[in-house]
């Protein structure tokens, strides 16, 4: 492989080092181990028929060439997608800081504490600005957002209503057309009744348990909706409300008007449009709803030392550990988006948003009249940002889309032929008399060009906002940009990234993000276009996804791809709905049981309750093999009402189970299909596919096996690929044409997360068949080379047939805990003081520790892995022997905060230089963690999910 290919960059381990650590393993090549671990009835043929791989110089051509292709027109369509100002401080030192993207899910908070106080920032911006009392950090999209408060508001009905079988819905019509539709695909399997229509006709009838409605609504008027609240309330109804975040800075928020539940997308807090994402939909409720809420919600507690700290609270992995009985699949937030939405409202601040809204307001206020002047009918009464026109008897509506076309501006049609303008943070004084020249020369009228911004016009006084917001001290600091940036900085010092060591998460793929995949993002080419453009503005996008569908489809072995799910749980929940349509088109909808085994990711049955299915367990055996037998058992149980069976390749427990073909050909015996979780794509690409297997579905976590970085908790993009009879199922949209005519949208937009897609795009192009073949043989390689070097200590849990595991391994530490009273807890927090994030952390066996190295860690880091890990078992028996105190250990007291080893009072029973440099290459790279071991326990006693909160500083000043 030459040496200025791309593989010889995104690949750890050099040749010579592959050589040894094949010779540690006990194998005499790669060939060898790969005949040990993936069994020979599912190998690959022939090599994957995609185009060689790409220098890092010859990519950078070809995705220019493709930005070229893409047209940035001044857009006014908005529908919940507006242009914004990214601040240049944010841009560069947040979006294209890999210390904020290569970041992973703060499940480890102690080395998270930078990227919870940016959520926490956000979640306090967000509830500020709706009048809320809880906000979460973040869902995927407005769309899905909806669809999460539908299915609360459904759990939260009372144990009357629940048992008369309450299950209408009422949605208001001018609620975003995407939004509605993916409120039909969510309610149909759920038995939720939805009854859309307009809110005036809202009934409060008895089978009634819940509404939404959009504030100002999908035609821009703002409308008050005190009264029709208090009506809802006198049922027990509840009420959530979709709204425009930038508009509560000037009208009433939805809190003071008794909103049960208030939700929306923070795009335009400084998000690029990205041709529909991704973005973080926020999320708030009443506090007494808090143990209801979707998603992670980030909260205030304490260190062991008493210091503030922060965690996440409540709903850590709930789905993980509730499996069908969680009340949400969701497992990605979008948390570098938020992240940057925080920032933003930092930024700003209360002030800057202010004059941020009233500026558009007064543009589009101003706006209204002159185009009134020229003739045309204004509709809308009271509104923030967007008007609507009804077209002059003389004027065709199609003269007003080719002048703006000819003028490079969009502008939102309606099916009647009205005209919508939304304005934005970016339209300016040039761009209001372009506008104007539209209308005016549609009508064959003069247009004044305007040479100042417009003043005073203002909100109608009973929708104005009379509360103040955001006046903590975070949102009201940092104006100069030095202060901003060292801020950032701040925050980016208490994480671990990948920039600062291996994150060896099992089934999370904590891969490289190349700086050349990551270069697309920031061009206006792509983060600059709205997702509702007509299609040839953006034929770059359209050329690299189909490029990039075709290289999925033949890296999974399957007909077609769908881009749409925006994160891999929503990508399990896309394809399992597929499955159910294609059993309803052969009047087999009475298919409704899905096979999970025991191991499988929890996230599998919560998934298949959301798709209306019913659960069945698959046992494992003592190797964490799924059980054949137990397999044919239950499918032929099953097998009238057999929908399909979740399994997960290679296994959640690490291993290539050689009966995956019989166990697919069970399930097709028997009417059933079967759904592969692609989590553990990153041991197969190249050397096997979903197809070979005998799937039917298989969902792709891009941010894992194909290169989007994590984000700290997000983005994720899940698409999903379908063998030839499920192609017409896949999910269509209800304002563009996305190339598919099946289930209605799980996402708001056509092509879910586009603008992170050139980075996959980038990776499968650079890579070619050849180096994706060698990642996965490496990732194999990295893998088994740790086992070999842990085994002894501590033991793999579960290994294949041949004693090999694939790319990742559970790590045995239930016998270290019965032995010595250290804990798998114990083992991860110690690890933070080597400067590493701990594996996965008790699943999918509990007391285990799961470890993915991935390809791109280099033998040099996993070998320092490997020895802090050794050191740590060397720690342990101390304490198991008697050498070290049970109690006042290095490893009950990690990890060790710089205060703690530098305070003049140390009574420990270990030294100074034990607690901090166990090892002396530590010394070179110290990662000091900046709070000591959380209590998860007080925070959730005492919740506090905002920053600033009177409650944190009387409950802090108690202890």
């Amino acid at each position: 492989m030459s040496h200025d290919l791309f593989v010889t960059r995104h690949i750890g381990p050099r040749e010579g080092e592959i050589r040894e650590m094949l010779e540690t393993i006990g194998v005499s090549s790669i060939e060898e181990l790969i005949e040990q671990t993936v069994p020979k009835n599912i190998r690959l043929k022939e090599p994957l028929k995609l185009q060689e791989g790409l220098t890092e110089r010859r990519y950078f051509r070809k995705i220019l060439s493709l930005a070229g292709k893409n047209k940035v027109f001044n857009t006014y369509i908005g529908m919940g997608y507006y242009d914004t100002i990214t601040p240049a401080v944010i841009l560069r030192n947040v979006l294209e800081n890999p210390v904020w993207y290569t970041s992973y899910t703060p499940y480890q908070a102690e080395i998270s504490q930078g990227r919870l106080e940016a959520l926490l920032n956000f979640q306090t911006m967000v509830c500020e600005l709706t009048a809320m009392e809880i906000a979460n950090a973040s869902l995927l999209d407005e769309a899905t957002a909806a669809a999460e408060a539908m299915v609360m508001m459904y759990n939260l009905r009372s144990r009357q209503m629940a048992k008369a079988g309450v299950n209408v819905m009422l949605v208001d019509e001018k609620v975003w057309q995407q939004t509605l539709d993916v409120l039909v695909t969510r309610a149909n399997p759920l038995g939720i009744e939805l009854r859309i229509q307009p809110k005036d006709s809202f009934e409060f009838s008895e089978d009634v348990f819940g509404a939404i409605i959009q504030y100002p609504n999908s035609d821009g008027e703002i409308t008050d909706y005190a009264e029709l609240v208090q009506k809802a309330h006198e049922k027990d109804i509840k009420v959530a409300v979709a709204t425009d975040l930038l508009s509560l800075a000037l009208i009433t928020p939805p809190g003071e008007w008794g909103a049960d539940i208030v939700f929306g997308n923070s795009q335009r807090f400084g998000v690029p449009m990205g041709y529909g994402g991704p973005h973080a939909a926020f999320f708030t409720a009443r506090e007494e709803f808090k143990r209801y809420m979707p998603g992670r919600i980030i909260g205030v507690t304490k260190d062991v030392h008493g210091n503030r700290a922060l965690r996440m609270a409540l709903q850590t992995r709930e789905q993980h550990i509730k499996r069908e009985r969680a009340t949400s699949n969701i497992c990605t937030a979008q948390a570098l988006l938020a992240t940057m939405a925080g920032f933003f409202g930092v930024y700003h601040g209360p002030e800057g948003i202010r004059i941020i809204a009233n500026r558009v307001h007064n543009i589009a206020a101003f706006l209204a009249d002159e185009i009134e002047k020229l003739g045309y009918h204004q509709l809308n009464k009271h509104f923030f940002d967007t008007i609507r026109f009804a077209m002059p008897r003389h004027v065709k509506r199609e003269d007003i889309e080719w002048l703006s076309l000819e003028l490079e501006m969009n502008f939102r049609y309606f099916e009647n032929g009205d005209v919508g303008i939304s304005i934005d943070e970016t339209t300016n004084r040039e761009d209001m008399t372009w506008i104007l020249e539209v209308f005016a020369k549609a009508a064959n009228k003069r247009w004044p060009v305007i040479h100042e911004y417009p003043k005073g016009f203002h909100i109608d006084k009973k929708f104005a906002r009379q509360s103040d917001f955001m006046a903590q001290e975070v949102f009201n600091h940092y104006r100069a940009e030095t202060e901003m940036v060292r801020y950032i900085k701040r925050l980016e010092h208490k994480d671990i990234s990948l920039t600062q060591s291996m994150i060896s998460l099992g089934s999370c793929t904590m891969k490289l993000n190349a700086a050349t995949e990551m270069l697309p993002l920031s061009w206006i080419e792509f983060n600059g276009i709205h997702p509702f453009v007509p299609k040839n503005q953006a034929r770059g996008y359209h050329e690299m996804m189909e490029e990039l569908r075709r290289d999925l489809a033949e890296i999974t072995g399957m007909e077609d791809v769908s881009l749409m799910p925006n994160s891999g749980a929503a990508g399990e929940y896309a394809g399992l709905m597929v499955i159910r349509e294609y059993h309803q088109s052969r009047g087999e909808g009475q298919r409704n049981v899905v096979l999970i085994p025991e191991s499988a990711h929890g996230t599998n049955p919560a998934s298949a309750v959301m798709a209306g299915m019913k659960v069945v367990v698959v046992a494992c055996d003592k190797k964490g093999n799924i059980d054949l037998e137990d397999v044919r058992k239950r499918a032929e149980e099953h097998k009238d009402t057999l929908a399909a069976l979740m399994v997960t390749y290679p296994s959640t427990h690490g291993v290539f189970e050689s009966s995956i073909v019989e166990m697919c050909g069970i399930i097709h015996d028997n009417g059933g299909q079967v759904y592969m979780d692609g989590a553990n794509m990153n041991a197969q690409v190249g050397l096997t596919t979903p197809g070979i297997i005998g799937a039917d579905v298989c969902h792709l976590n891009l941010h894992k096996t194909f290169a989007i970085p994590h984000g700290g908790g997000g983005p994720g993009v899940g698409p999903i690929a379908v063998a030839a009879h499920l192609v017409k199922f896949l999910p269509s949209h209800p304002i563009m044409n996305n190339g598919h005519v099946g289930i209605n949208a799980v996402a708001a937009a056509p092509w879910g997360s586009a603008s992170v897609l050139p980075i996959t795009y980038g990776y499968i192009k650079m890579m070619g068949a050849e180096g994706l073949t060698k990642a996965t043989q490496i990732a194999i390689l990295n893998a088994n080379y740790i086992a070999k070097a842990l085994e002894k200590n501590f033991g793999v849990l579960y290994t294949g047939e041949t004693g090999r595991v694939g790319h990742e391994l559970i790590l045995e530490c239930r016998h270290l805990k019965a032995s010595s009273g250290i804990s798998e807890e114990d083992i991860s927090k110690r690890l933070m003081d080597f400067g590493f994030h701990a594996p996965t952390l008790s699943f999918p066996v509990h007391g285990t520790l799961m470890i993915e190295p991935t390809e791109s860690e280099s033998k040099q880091e996993i070998d320092r892995f490997i020895e802090a890990l050794n050191t740590i078992f060397d720690e342990i028996k101390e304490v198991e022997n008697g050498s070290s105190d049970k109690k006042d250990n290095v490893l009950k007291n990690a990890p060790h905060t710089a205060h703690v080893v530098t305070s003049d009072n140390w009574e420990h029973h270990y030294s100074r230089e034990k607690a901090a440099w166990p090892l002396p290459w530590i010394k070179e790279n110290k990662f000091w963690v900046p709070v000591g071991r959380v209590d998860n326990a007080w925070g959730d006693r005492n919740l506090i999910c905002t920053c600033g909160s009177p409650k944190e500083y009387e409950l802090m000043n108690e202890e």
